[in-house]
């Protein structure tokens, strides 16, 4: 398929594979590229030497594109930025931030810009940044989320009616026929997150893997909502939060109890009960750890059938 998504990345599908934290190493993004996506490193759980350390992996496992996703709130950000610049990276997706603030750096450096955003307005303010793209993702989307609530089917036709550049929906997408359904409502590729994280090349720890593979409707649920909004697999951590939540804890207290690394806690060292679990609604579709090879064959399957099921529908 070409589109606008697959020119501007130079890929073969209109599919992005997520930067996650803790789960998008160079190997899960070297996969991904050379199987026809476009391959995220997720950055936000890399110090800046880690994170040039993986873009030259990647660089050295595969000669196709690949970018580098970075929350815009990350501490070191400006050293990230100009390893980024340094290492050649042609392509970064931004969160968490505003995209005013480092996109014309970017830009300047040659660099294709995407902003991630879970509401219209901020979808406007990013292309009034200048973006080059917008990742419009919805309320079923594991990690951290938009207070908006908005789901993905309601999000992306709101979106795709308010800007005139490139959308990608992400959200709740785990197969081929979630991926037509969002070009339908006109999006212009996927982005595709819990699916991966579950992957084989993912750098997630085997537990949170089969974690996410025994998930079942409604283990997941959005919760710190007066701290920052993030989905999460219902755990003994969650359960902490969840009363904390009830007797109406203060922010200071909430951060405190948080405390540092707790994603890591789970999601890369496998700690499954005091680990902040990080994942999609989707993660109940989700039934078995499986290369990327594999997973991008069925989801590409799946839509071209889809597609041809579809064909010849009328009212």
């Amino acid at each position: 398929m070409n589109n606008k998504i697959t020119e501007l990345f130079g890929i073969q599908y209109p599919i992005i594979q997520a930067g996650m934290i803790w789960a998008s190493g160079w190997r899960l993004a070297a996969a991904a590229a050379n199987n026809g996506c476009l391959g995220l490193i997720g950055a936000g759980s890399m110090y800046p030497d880690v994170l040039r350390e993986h873009v030259q992996k990647c660089k050295a496992a595969t000669d196709k594109p690949f970018g580098v996703n970075v929350p815009l709130l990350y501490p070191d950000i400006e050293q990230i930025m100009n390893i980024i610049a340094e290492e050649e990276v042609k392509v970064v997706f931004t969160s968490a931030g505003n995209p005013k603030t480092w996109t014309p750096f970017l830009k300047d450096k040659g660099i294709t810009v995407v902003h991630v955003t879970a509401s219209v307005k901020f979808a406007q303010k990013s292309q009034e940044a200048g973006v080059d793209a917008i990742v419009a993702e919805g309320f079923e989307a594991g990690g951290h989320n938009g207070r908006e609530e908005t789901t993905t089917m309601c999000l992306i036709p709101m979106v795709r009616e308010a800007v005139d550049i490139p959308v990608i929906a992400a959200g709740g997408i785990a197969s081929g026929r979630a991926m037509l359904a969002a070009m339908n409502l006109g999006a212009d590729a996927v982005q595709i997150g819990s699916l991966f994280a579950a992957s084989e090349e993912s750098s997630s720890h085997p537990n949170f893997k089969q974690k996410i593979v025994e998930a079942k409707e409604g283990d997941t649920i959005l919760t710190m909502k007066k701290l920052v909004p993030v989905r999460l697999i219902k755990n003994k951590f969650y359960q902490e939060v969840q009363e904390a939540e009830d007797r109406a804890a203060s922010i200071d207290e909430m951060v405190q109890l948080l405390g540092r690394a707790r994603a890591k806690k789970g999601m890369f060292e496998g700690d499954m009960d005091e680990g902040e679990l990080e994942i999609g609604q989707i993660a109940g579709y989700i039934h078995e750890v499986k290369p990327v090879k594999q997973i991008v064959a069925e989801i590409v399957e799946e839509f071209n059938a889809a597609c041809k099921e579809t064909a010849g529908w009328k009212l």
